[in-house]
């Protein structure tokens, strides 16, 4: 099944860590609307390159709420990197993440941002 939506993302600046070099850390939290209802918390280590548009992120986030009519929880892992502006994502469901009625949970997700706003692609599958 193939759902869109949109959500609004808080990223908070973590204090810097001599351990992690030039990486940024954030916390995040996010609220989904749409076939997708409900909020997510999350952590990201991301880093900025010296060349305009080349970055990198990793993050991983717990998403608490409603897929389809359904209620649980389920993780989602980030490795997104972006090349002179152009953006390669890879956000996928954990295996055996999901709970409750989202056992079984398994997919991927896309990210644009539009004109300031968020909204994702979400292609799933319930077992």
């Amino acid at each position: 099944m193939q759902i869109r939506g949109e959500f609004d993302v808080k990223m908070t600046p973590q204090p810097a860590d001599e351990a992690a070099g030039p990486m940024g850390r954030f916390t995040l939290a996010k609220e989904f609307r749409g076939d997708l209802t409900g909020a997510s918390r999350g952590q990201m280590l991301a880093f900025g390159s010296a060349t305009e548009g080349s970055a990198g992120y990793v993050a991983m986030e717990q998403v608490t709420g409603t897929l389809g009519g359904k209620t649980g929880t389920f993780v989602l892992q980030h490795s997104s990197t972006m090349t002179r502006g152009t953006p390669r994502q890879s956000i996928t469901v954990v295996p055996d993440s999901g709970t409750g009625e989202l056992l079984g949970l398994s997919g991927s997700m896309t990210i644009d941002i539009v004109g300031g706003k968020h909204f994702y692609d979400f292609n799933f599958e319930m077992a």
